[in-house]
């Protein structure tokens, strides 16, 4: 099978929600799932190789971000048992600038900034902020509302969720479509139901 039919049947099994802005410049390959109202720039990656990516509403993904579900270092694809897991991502997260998630669930309103890497034994719970450069590669459950920031991944507790970038999403809705050609949507759809 040559590269160009590949990169078809790639591309038809990405599940893209009405509402939502994907530009044709990012790149999208396995069973992906993108819920409404969430945007992903050019240039960012989602990758389903050892299981579907079920991608919640109202998300941004900004450019060279990379999201992807892969066979742990020590599992092979041909490795008999290795059953492929589902990676979902909540509702309103952020993905800034070049970070990249492996987490295999990530749940509502997280931001990861800029540089940040969650390994995929990291459950990211709800409304934590993982900083600027920040890595998180152990097998742990964050708990709500965590800071992670600074060169040695100190922790804290917030005590409010991030605010959603609903204005941000707003905007961007409006504007990259008229810089951008857009991925279709399938139509008549449904919202990934998030369990």
């Amino acid at each position: 099978m040559s590269d160009d039919s590949k990169q078809i049947i790639a591309q038809k099994s990405a599940k893209i929600a009405p509402g939502a802005v994907v530009c044709v410049e990012s790149e999208i390959r396995g069973d992906v799932t993108i819920g409404a109202r969430t945007v992903v720039h050019p240039k960012a990656r989602i990758i389903a190789e050892a299981g579907p990516i079920v991608i919640g509403e109202g998300n941004l993904i900004e450019e060279q971000v990379l999201i992807v579900n892969s066979y742990p270092e020590n599992i092979m694809p041909d490795t008999e048992g290795a059953e492929p897991k589902t990676m979902v991502v909540g509702t309103n997260n952020v993905f800034e600038v070049g970070c990249v998630s492996q987490a295999l669930k990530i749940g509502d309103n997280n931001v990861i900034e800029s540089k940040a890497d969650l390994g995929r034994n990291v459950i990211l719970t709800s409304g934590c902020i993982v900083g600027a450069c920040c890595h998180i590669n152990t097998c742990e459950v964050v708990p709500e509302n965590t800071v992670v920031y600074g060169s040695n991944c100190l922790r804290r507790v917030q005590n409010e969720k991030p605010q959603p970038q609903t204005l941000q999403l707003d905007f961007l809705m409006k504007i990259l479509p008229n810089y951008h050609h857009l991925k279709k949507t399938v139509k008549g759809s449904v919202t990934p139901v998030r369990s």
